[in-house]
């Protein structure tokens, strides 16, 4: 298992039923950039059982942590969602992913469009300073079905908020919009139907979409990336990757389990 690194929990939270975050330590050698994930995972019978995961913490900071779904009966999120402080992860020794700043073309407002644990590598970027350097405006929109799901964005925000450091810039620039679905909230929808209708940027008083200006990170369920592909294409947008960025990018990485 040398493709892999042995990392120690140091903390678990449970946030809903379905949804846990915990920490872990982190091999000095271990780099990556803001919004790439890694394979993580646990040993199973002495063979690695592993899945990709997107760092939610920065590249900055000397813990890393992650955001994951509960599968009662997954592979790996059966037994992981059962680890506590001390417990041994495999993470992989080599990062990737397409949702990083240098997929895209200059621009002045972000727009990072999350559902579920797709917030996580967006709870990397906008822990990231060179974000703010680069955008006027950064709108992180995070979809769930409850307002319970929305609690480890919300806790994200609020620390940033408060935090020495961020706090000043996020308080110029960063816009959180929660939503859901299947509840009463100030927010109510899908993502897809918000940006389609402009009710999102109604909502948090800016124009709406505007391809000259925005650029875009997707990361949620595939019918989320699916339609919001076809609807950004249909405008004229151009997603992104390594060899030739674009207005957008697409994380595809992920399966739920």
């Amino acid at each position: 298992m040398s493709s892999f690194q042995k990392e120690t929990v140091l903390s678990v939270r449970h946030w809903t039923d379905s949804l846990f975050s915990f920490t872990a330590t982190r091999d000095p050698g271990f780099r990556f950039q803001n919004g790439q994930f890694a394979m993580i995972g646990l040993e199973v019978e002495g063979k690695p059982l592993m899945r990709a995961y997107s760092m939610a913490s920065a590249n900055h900071e000397e813990a890393l942590e992650f955001f994951s779904i509960k599968v009662q009966d997954g592979p790996l999120t059966s037994r992981l969602q059962k680890i506590r402080e001390g417990d041994i992860i495999l993470v992989g020794r080599k990062a990737t992913g397409t949702l990083i700043t240098g997929n895209l073309i200059a621009g002045k407002r972000l727009l990072l469009l999350s559902t579920g644990t797709g917030l996580a590598p967006f709870a990397s970027l906008i822990k990231d300073p060179d974000v703010y350097e680069n955008y006027e405006t950064i709108v992180l929109a995070h979809g769930c079905r409850q307002v319970s799901e929305l609690a480890y964005g919300e806790h994200l925000v609020e620390g940033l908020r408060d935090h020495e450091f961020f706090g000043p810039l996020i308080r110029d620039k960063l816009v959180y919009y929660p939503t859901v679905t299947r509840e009463p909230f100030r927010n109510r929808g899908r993502i897809t139907d918000l940006i389609a209708s402009n009710q999102l940027f109604d909502d948090i008083g800016q124009s709406a979409l505007d391809i000259g200006t925005d650029r875009i990170m997707l990361c949620g369920s595939p019918a989320m990336l699916e339609e919001l592909h076809a609807m950004f294409s249909a405008r004229g947008f151009v997603e992104g990757n390594h060899s030739q960025p674009g207005h957008f990018v697409i994380e595809k990485a992920f399966v739920e389990r």
